[in-house]
């Protein structure tokens, strides 16, 4: 005789029928049970809940359309182990591996919420901080500041974007008149009074064609490409063409040694040469700089009895110094790196076996010396730097030195472009272009109106101090800039070794007549500390420059 089992039904071998009356049964009595506007719960959850089984809560009536409250569904592919802790969660609550009393279930969103809470204060502290452009800066960027004077950049600019909530009037038509009185003050290296913007847009330039681009010339052969060039093929046309550049390249070194010319670039198919007049970047004598440079240059150079030095190279450890610090000349660290080389073999001799082992030839032996040297050909380590007497010798090996016109190509026959910021012998005097627009940009309240100057050209030194004082009166001490530099001369701006430091009072009184703005000499006197970058974000609120490099 069996024995009664409680919640046994012999009819347990056929399921789908015992489910289907189950849940007939539990719809009728949950039907006179439950409270109105609340389901009534199945018969298995409640035998599983009697079970002591943790489940979720059944779900209201109001989640289907009801008017109960409801209780949103939880996410299932949300896990609870990981959601970020909550700092104000009491340290005696229950785990986290551990389940939860059925009677605090969770909410489907308290895992959201929980996320809200903790992204809130990051969203106030963004809104609390003062408004800037909006301008990238990458943590790549090599240096930023902020001061009332931008630092001085020796490189030369192909673009500036400057950007204003004012509208830049200047930048408008001049009448004949003002432009002018602004070109004859300029001639006359005197300072402008009306209208500004004439002599910050000014420069000089040799030679002169007006449908070929010379500037820049590193890397503008697409650009000439298909351009009219008669001289090419024409060897006295190309005479006559280097005849007069070597004139107007004499004039422009004359001007600088008497220090009525502050500065002026050689830019060549190869590289590019910038001389300072003595007084400028912290420098009592004329210096040179030239980048990038090859192996071939450089010793071309030695052969002509320039004296330069590799200022990035030595800064890096490559040249050997002596006990006292010094810096050895070429001579004498080839010197004794031939006497390192003839000692690095008398072991050989001290054993007997020198006849035995090959020794490398001489030739291996010059070129693992100048592996280094070759392995920084055309890159910003190759830059040399050269003073005094040496620029002049620098002056008479370019004139004469046939590598420096090229002899094919669409460049070829074609003199180097000197660039100036004072007319000189054979100098064209140029205006950089000039563009203005005006954008509406969204706004929270709206749209508002956003102005642009856009200046294109060989943007020299002067020109962008000219154009930020320039804007900084106008635009009431606020705006933001792109500056695209010409790469090539973005190593201009190293520090070079100072001998002494220089009365700032007697440079700008010598260098008075170079027709620049007494505050743009100030700043060009000042010794680089942009080192091998230039400036490329320039942003100016309340008066204060935020700049990157």
């Amino acid at each position: 005789m069996a024995l009664s089992v409680p919640g046994y039904s012999p009819g347990f071998q056929k399921p789908p029928e015992v489910v289907r009356l189950r849940r007939k049964r539990a719809r009728s009595r949950g039907t006179a049970a439950s409270p109105p506007g609340e389901l009534p719960e199945p018969a298995a959850r409640r035998a599983a809940l009697a079970a002591g089984l943790l489940l979720r809560p059944f779900p209201a009536a109001g989640g289907r359309g009801g008017g109960g409250r409801a209780v949103a569904r939880r996410n299932p592919f949300a896990r609870l182990d990981n959601r970020p802790q909550v700092a104000a969660e009491p340290p005696d609550g229950p785990a986290r591996d551990q389940p939860e009393a059925p009677g605090r279930p969770l909410e489907s969103n308290q895992e959201n919420d929980v996320l809200r809470e903790e992204k809130v204060p990051e969203r106030t502290a963004v809104t609390e901080l003062p408004e800037t452009p909006q301008v990238s800066f990458s943590e790549s960027d090599i240096s930023s500041s902020k001061s009332t004077e931008l630092p001085v950049d020796w490189s030369i600019k192909t673009r500036l974007l400057f950007t204003s909530s004012e509208p830049f009037t200047w930048a408008d038509h001049l009448k004949a008149q003002e432009e002018a009185q602004g070109l004859v003050q300029h001639c006359r290296a005197i300072e402008v009074t009306l209208p500004k913007s004439i002599q910050s847009l000014v420069y000089w330039l040799h030679p002169a064609l007006s449908w070929l681009p010379l500037f820049p010339r590193i890397g503008a052969d697409r650009k000439m490409t298909g351009k009219t060039s008669p001289w090419s093929n024409d060897a006295t046309l190309q005479h006559v063409l280097m005849s007069d550049w070597s004139v107007s390249f004499t004039s422009l070194y004359n001007l600088l040694k008497t220090k009525l010319c502050p500065y002026f670039y050689v830019c060549t198919y190869q590289f590019t040469v910038l001389f300072r007049a003595a007084g400028l970047a912290g420098n009592d004598l004329i210096t040179a700089l030239v980048s990038p440079t090859t192996r071939g240059l450089r010793e071309a150079m030695r052969n002509e009895g320039i004296e330069f030095s590799l200022p990035l190279i030595k800064e890096s450890g490559h040249k050997k110094e002596t006990a006292s610090g010094t810096s050895l000349g070429y001579g004498e660290e080839q010197t004794i790196s031939d006497e390192d080389e003839e000692e690095s073999f008398s072991w050989l001799e001290e054993m007997g076996v020198q006849d035995e082992i090959k020794k490398p030839d001489i030739l291996s032996i010059k070129l693992r010396k100048e592996k280094h040297e070759v392995q920084m050909d055309h890159r910003p380590e190759s830059v040399v730097f050269m003073k005094g007497i040496n620029t002049f010798t620098l002056l008479n090996f370019l004139i004469n030195s046939k590598s420096l016109v090229a002899t094919s190509g669409p460049q070829a026959g074609l003199p180097p472009t000197l660039l100036s910021p004072v007319a000189f012998r054979g100098a064209t005097m140029q205006m950089l272009k000039a563009r203005s627009v005006n954008v509406k940009t969204q706004a929270l309240s709206g749209y508002r109106d956003q102005f642009s100057l856009e200046i294109t050209g060989p943007i020299m030194p002067h020109c962008l101090h000219s154009l930020t004082m320039l804007l900084k009166s106008s635009q009431s001490g606020s705006f933001s800039a792109l500056l695209y530099p010409h790469e090539p001369t973005a190593v201009f701006n190293i520090c070079l070794p100072v001998d002494k430091v220089l009365n700032t009072e007697v440079v700008h009184k010598e260098l008075t007549n170079c027709g620049l703005h007494p505050k743009t000499l100030e700043q060009l006197s000042e010794i680089p500390l942009l080192g091998k970058s230039s400036l490329r974000n320039v942003v100016m609120r309340d008066y204060i420059y935020n700049w990157r490099s």
